[in-house]
């Protein structure tokens, strides 16, 4: 398998690792606050160096794309490009939303058929979010949803088990409520977490452009109020 340097920068967690044949070679990441712009560099450097005095060569840069923070996702878009174009190597673009699923498949114990829901906090109400099936395929497109009682009444309906986490669900406990819900806490999209994501997508030759590629903000950034929530 390649040998991988994840970034992921997509919410208040900052997180590196080099990765090869489903191992985390070395890491670093910082929680609980939003030092990206100051942190990433150096993390990357550590696990560059580790690379280095290894004498592994680095085939691939991947980067979490969002959704998450305008912010955090450009840092990390950008420190990835400028490293796959100076060492010549492909860039991999990773959807946020599938990195948490990840986090929860691998960490909890599981039946295999549960819905798995990933919430990123947006602001006030809404959060970014989808819904996927045990094989990472969506049951629900992402989109930026305003959560009321009604939300997610189709999957919690349609679906036995389903899981919902993310630094977006705390809002989401506070007005959902079904037996067939569970709340997982303390789940981040981490650069851990990107090892599987990361070597599908470079087997299969999934590049994005290191040019052109963008984050997936879901929705373009405005100033303006949201719309009102019947909890307001």
């Amino acid at each position: 398998m390649a040998v991988i340097l994840n970034i992921e920068t997509s919410v208040d967690h900052c997180s590196v690792a080099l990765t090869a044949e489903g191992m985390v070679l070395a890491h670093q990441e910082e929680g609980g606050g939003r030092n990206h712009a100051a942190l990433l560099s150096d993390y990357i450097k550590y696990c560059l160096d580790f690379a280095r005095e290894k004498d592994l060569r680095l085939e691939a840069v991947a980067v979490s794309l969002g959704p998450g923070s305008y912010t955090g996702l450009r840092i990390g878009l950008s420190e990835a490009k400028g490293l796959a174009y100076a060492l010549g190597i492909p860039l991999i673009g990773i959807d946020t939303l599938r990195i948490m699923a990840c986090n929860v498949m691998f960490t909890q114990e599981l039946e295999g058929d549960e819905i798995f829901v990933p919430m990123v906090d947006a602001r006030r109400m809404e959060v970014y979010t989808a819904a996927f099936n045990f094989a990472l395929e969506p049951v629900m497109e992402q989109q930026a949803l305003i959560l009321d009682p009604d939300s997610y009444q189709d999957l919690i309906t349609r679906y036995p088990r389903i899981l919902m986490f993310g630094n977006g669900s705390d809002k989401a406990r506070e007005v959902i409520s079904a037996p067939n819900v569970t709340f997982i806490p303390d789940i981040h999209p981490l650069a851990i977490d990107m090892i599987a994501l990361a070597e599908r997508a470079y087997s299969r030759k999934e590049f994005i452009d290191i040019a052109y590629s963008v984050p997936n903000y879901i929705k373009d950034f405005q100033a303006s109020t949201p719309r009102k929530n019947v909890l307001e």
